[in-house]
């Protein structure tokens, strides 16, 4: 499609908006609209339950986790949607670590003082600076969404990835979508270049 000045649009455009110390990217590619929000994140306590080994498009293995969490902090009236955050937060890079030796952990936030116990530990998502790239994902689009968000968004952005855990925070839950997506941020922690 041309132009009202009869040329071609460019392959992708970005617009950049600055509103309360926040940066809101809306990137347009392939007819798509990407929105990256950089922003700061207060720190978080999470309950979890850790996996290790392989589990990229292992849907019923993250149903299990999240069963397992849930049966956990149910009874100890810790859910509490929407103000209960539900986050994956994945400890090693799938490119470099093998698939046996890949932790990834199913959370919930829960009050700084939860006691824990058994398969279920704690862990705190430092404060700081975070790129939110949100989606609308199916089982099998996750490593597309990942891929562009440090393949496409993160080069062009005048940041790196800080050493903080990546993670995953959930917006709803699949099977009540229309399509049985999840709305999810993909959370980066950054550092200007």
């Amino acid at each position: 499609m041309k132009s009202n000045t009869g040329e071609e649009p460019p392959a992708s455009l970005v617009y950049i908006e600055y509103i309360n110390n926040t940066q809101l990217w809306r990137c347009v590619m392939e007819n798509q609209t990407r929105i990256v929000e950089v922003k700061e994140l207060a720190e978080m306590t999470l309950a979890y339950v850790r996996y290790v080994g392989p589990y990229k498009g292992d849907g019923q293995l993250f149903e299990r986790l999240y069963k397992q969490l849930f049966q956990w902090a149910g009874p100890r009236n810790l859910i509490n949607f929407p103000a209960t955050k539900s986050i994956i937060v994945y400890h090693d890079n799938p490119e470099v670590t093998e698939d046996e030796k890949l932790r990834v952990s199913v959370c919930i936030t829960v009050p700084s003082d939860t006691a824990v116990e058994g398969e279920v530990g704690k862990l705190l998502i430092p404060a700081g600076r975070y790129a939110l790239a949100r989606f609308e994902l199916g089982e099998k689009e996750y490593q597309e969404a990942w891929d562009w968000v440090f393949g496409a968004w993160l080069p062009e952005s005048g940041y790196l990835p800080d050493d903080r855990p990546s993670f995953e925070m959930y917006h709803n839950d699949p099977n009540t979508h229309c399509e049985g997506k999840a709305i999810v941020d993909i959370c980066i922690p950054v550092k200007p270049v």
